[in-house]
């Protein structure tokens, strides 16, 4: 276990926005920070980070948290694994508590796949660099290729000997497990006989987006050998290919710094094109892109420039892809290489500058180059052409940019000698396909709340029982936010806003179990003497209370002081008059009580014939539509009634 003054130096030195930022493209909102989504696939920004409270809240998934929760959502780690980030990010020395033998047995498992794959990583880094076979064969492949002693180590590659269990005897004889090995795709167990899975292979760790190695391709160097040219390691607890793309971990910081990212096919391509200094560029790794590879693009850029090697087979087979680059919004530029090259090896020809001037002058938008590849295939096969055009205009429904599209149709017609109106009927008719294919059970939109009104009849349709959480919330929401404000009251003395609710709700009961929580926390820290506000309940062992400070502390919209400044208008915050915010909001959940009371002893009175207690309860409810009247007087002239 990591000692607790390791786990506050931690938490004291971290900057949210800076961790964050390692993740995603932050951009500032007002005195927050906003980005895409880097749990779905958002069109719009709803991901914010609040950096005076030390928190995200990601509005499309619901997620929220500081940055420790953000690592460990954002690249699935445990606790301890994201503490150890973050110490190693902030050049912190992690100091342990002595653990038990049963601890130490019962350590995490994804824990021990990291350790194992670590070792392993050094093990074929260690081939490579001191045995005479990695010398002689890896190294010397690595040397062909033009790699530099620096790349060699940057991208941390190394070399499996020829032996059926060279890494298996030197892992089991450090002690590691046999399971273990086989569980990080490392050994292969079968028919009783148990083998490397790597042998003979110049070896390509694979690292996820925070430099751990999660897996590893390795390429063959032996021409008799009869076996796949790369092999990858298969799918396991820490890795899945489908999430996974070569070089991001070495590229994200050049991709964000140039707002491009360019996506070739090979571990060598991404290599060798870091030699040449173009860095903002990853591979898929020869497999077909995925959903959520483009998720992680999304993460640093939402511009991306297709390589494709001069091959035309190739760049068809491969232009597969690219419909689900148009369909989680980016923008898309495509660029083929001169017959027979591919990345590696003009990268290395043309050198950094010479490779971005090319890539500047040749790259052209998506659907114009893939018109273009696939028209030189129809020749005059009528056939042909319309199969052409109806995959061009699919590609183009997946824009979702309306805007985009007529763009792109009125180009296409040009290109295509078709007339828009042909283009844009068949357009509709696929789109029309797909909305009728679309999922019938998605989640309804949040349905916003009903004005207040300032009449004691209830709301038709409505559920009082809903306002009255909701109303909660805002109370709740206030105290979370300035619980240690001081306002001024009516004696012209300051008060923390704490004093002030407790005393106007002291006679409220709150129905919400996690709202009850909250205020209860505050009450029993003002007994003892102490002021506290949301930020002390982030470390609230209640999960749920937790993640309901983060959802209150977290606003989506703020006015940019920007604008105000711009326009020379003054809109007014809530911090100018905390007080009226927070005794409407009290004033509005006794109305609702109110109003539900008087639901209740209605109710009431039609299931009763009995005379002396019809009389009793139209007492009642009168008296309650008279109290409901008076609450309805007062909020009429209050400044944010």
């Amino acid at each position: 276990m990591i000692h607790p003054s390791t786990i506050e130096e931690i938490k004291n030195r971290i900057d949210i926005v800076e961790v964050v930022g390692d993740f995603v493209t932050l951009k500032r909102s007002g005195s927050s920070y906003k980005a895409l989504s880097p749990f779905t696939n958002e069109k719009t920004p709803s991901f914010y980070v609040v950096p005076s409270k030390g928190i995200f809240k990601d509005f499309s998934s619901g997620k929220g948290g500081d940055a420790i929760t953000f690592v460990m959502e954002v690249d699935g780690l445990s606790y301890v694994e994201a503490l150890k980030y973050l110490a190693g990010k902030y050049g912190i020395e992690i100091k342990e508590e002595e653990q038990s033998d049963e601890a130490l047995q019962a350590q995490n498992k994804r824990e021990s796949l990291y350790i194992v794959l670590n070792y392993a990583k050094e093990y074929f880094e260690d081939v490579l660099h001191n045995s005479e076979e990695g010398k002689s064969i890896g190294l010397s492949y690595f040397k062909e290729r033009g790699f530099t002693d620096e790349t060699v180590k940057k991208f941390e590659l190394g070399y499996s000997k020829e032996l059926w269990d060279g890494l298996l005897n030197a892992a089991t004889t450090k002690g590691y497990k046999k399971e273990l090995l086989a569980e990080a795709g490392l050994i292969i167990d079968k028919d009783g006989k148990t083998y490397d899975r790597f042998r003979s292979r110049v070896m390509f760790p694979i690292h996820n987006v925070s430099g751990k190695t999660i897996a590893f391709g390795g390429r063959k160097l032996s021409s008799t050998d009869k076996s796949a040219k790369y092999i990858n390691s298969p799918e396991t607890e820490l890795y899945f290919k489908s999430k996974v793309l070569y070089g991001m971990y070495q590229g994200k910081n050049a991709i964000r710094k140039e707002d491009n990212c360019y996506l070739v096919e090979g571990y060598t391509d991404v290599i060798s094109m870091h030699q040449a200094g173009v860095e903002n560029v990853v591979s898929s790794s020869g497999t077909a892109l995925t959903e959520d590879q483009v998720k992680l693009i999304r993460r640093y850029t939402e511009n991306v420039t297709v390589i494709f090697d001069g091959d035309q087979a190739g760049i068809k087979a491969s232009m597969r892809g690219i419909d689900l680059l148009l369909e989680g919004d980016l923008n898309v530029k495509a660029v083929a290489l001169p017959e027979g090259e591919d990345p590696d090896s003009y990268a290395r020809q043309l050198g950094a500058a010479g490779f971005r001037d090319y890539v500047a002058e040749e790259a052209q938008d998506i659907i114009r180059f893939k018109t273009k590849v696939l028209l030189d295939e129809t020749g005059n096969d009528p056939v042909k052409k319309a199969g052409v055009i109806k995959d061009i205009v699919s590609s183009i429904t997946k824009i979702n940019d309306p805007v985009k599209r007529t763009v792109y149709i009125k180009e296409c017609s040009d290109l295509l000698g078709i007339a828009e109106s042909v283009l844009i009927a068949e357009q509709n008719k696929i789109l029309i396909e797909k909305r009728k294919g679309q999922r019938r059970d998605e989640p309804p939109v949040p349905i916003e709340m009903p004005p207040f009104p300032m009449e004691e009849e209830m709301v038709d349709n409505l559920d009082i029982g809903k306002i009255i959480e909701f109303q909660e919330r805002e109370s709740v929401r206030v105290l979370v936010n300035y619980g240690k404000n001081k306002i001024q009251t009516r004696e012209l003395q300051d008060q923390y806003l704490i004093d002030y609710f407790l005393n106007e709700a002291d006679e409220i009961q709150f129905t919400n179990e996690t709202y009850r929580k909250i205020v209860e926390v505050f009450q029993e820290k003002l007994r003892e003497g102490e002021v506290i506000d949301g930020e002390f309940l982030l470390n609230h062992e209640d999960e749920e209370v937790r993640k309901t400070v983060i959802d209150l502390s977290a606003e989506k919209y703020e006015i940019s002081d920007n604008w105000s400044e711009k326009y020379q208008i003054h809109v007014p915050r809530e911090t100018e008059f905390l007080k009226d915010v927070t005794y409407s909001n009290v004033l509005r959940l006794k109305f609702r009580i109110v109003q539900q009371l008087i639901q209740e002893e209605t109710d009431k009175l039609k299931q009763t014939s009995n005379d002396a207690e019809v009389d009793e309860l139209l007492d009642d409810i009168n008296e309650l539509k008279k109290v409901s009247v008076e609450i309805a007087k007062i909020l009429g002239n209050v400044l944010v009634g």
